[in-house]
C-alpha cells in the first residue's frame, strides 16, 4: 500500500487479506490511548458492511483481576506488561485460528469495573476476520514473538504524544481518578509502558498514523 492509507484503504487491505484463507486474525498494537480501539471498531464496522463478518477481541480482556494483582504486588502498575495473562491470550489466538466450526468466547475488559469479564465476546463460526488490539503485541521478549506469530499481520498505531497523553488523562479522570492522581499515574505507569511499546514499532507490518482522523462515524 503506497502513500498514507485512509481509514477506508485499511478496510480494503483487510478485505484483501481475507481472500487468502477462511479466517484471518489481525493485530493492532500501539501505546495507551493511541487510538487502537477506535481503529478496531472502524475496521470491524467497515468489514461487516462489506459482508465480511468481523469481530473485535481486545487483549485487555486478559488483564489480571485486581485480586491477582494484589497477590502479586502489582496493582500499583496495572497495565504494565506483566499484569496480563499473556499465555491465556496466546491460547485464545490459537483457538481462534484452529476452532472455526464452533463459537469461541473471549473475555472483555469493563472500564466501569476496571476488571476483565470472562465469556463476553462471541466469535461465531461464520467470522471471517478477528481484529485484536493490544499494547504489547510486538515485543521481542518471550512469549510475545509467539503472539506476534499468531497474527496474519500486526499494525502499529501512531499518534502525536501530546494528544495521546491528553486522551489518557481524560480517560483516567472519566473513570474515577482525581486529576492529580491521573497525572501521577500517566507519568509513573503509562508513559514507561508507552516507551517500551514504541521501541517495538519497527516490527509492524504496517504503521498507521491516525492523527487528525475521526473514526467515530
Amino acid at each position: 500500500m503506497s502513500g498514507t492509507p485512509s481509514p477506508d484503504d485499511l478496510v480494503a487491505r483487510v478485505a484483501a487479506l481475507a481472500k487468502r484463507r477462511p479466517r484471518i486474525v489481525l493485530g493492532i498494537a500501539g501505546a495507551p490511548a493511541a487510538g487502537k480501539s477506535s481503529l478496531t471498531e472502524h475496521l470491524v464496522r467497515g468489514l461487516n458492511e462489506r459482508r465480511l463478518p468481523a469481530v473485535g477481541v481486545p487483549m485487555d480482556g486478559f488483564h489480571l483481576a485486581d485480586a491477582a494483582l494484589d497477590t502479586l504486588g502489582r496493582r500499583d502498575r496495572k497495565g504494565a506488561v506483566d499484569t496480563f495473562d499473556v499465555h491465556g491470550y496466546l491460547a485464545l489466538l490459537r483457538r481462534l485460528r484452529a476452532e472455526q466450526e464452533t463459537t469461541v468466547y473471549a473475555p472483555a475488559f469493563e472500564r466501569d469495573l476496571e476488571q476483565p469479564v470472562a465469556g463476553s465476546i462471541a466469535v461465531p463460526p461464520e467470522t471471517r476476520v478477528v481484529v485484536s488490539e493490544g499494547n504489547y503485541l510486538l515485543l521481542e521478549e518471550p512469549p510475545w514473538p509467539e503472539v506476534w506469530g499468531a497474527f496474519d499481520e500486526v499494525w502499529y498505531v501512531d499518534l502525536d504524544d501530546d494528544v495521546r497523553r491528553a486522551r489518557l488523562l481524560d480517560r483516567h479522570v472519566r473513570f474515577g481518578k482525581a486529576p492529580e492522581a491521573a497525572r501521577a499515574w500517566v507519568a509513573a505507569v503509562d508513559e514507561p509502558n508507552a516507551a517500551l511499546i514504541a521501541a517495538s514499532a519497527g516490527r509492524a507490518d504496517l504503521r498507521v498514523d491516525v492523527s487528525g482522523w475521526d473514526l467515530r462515524a
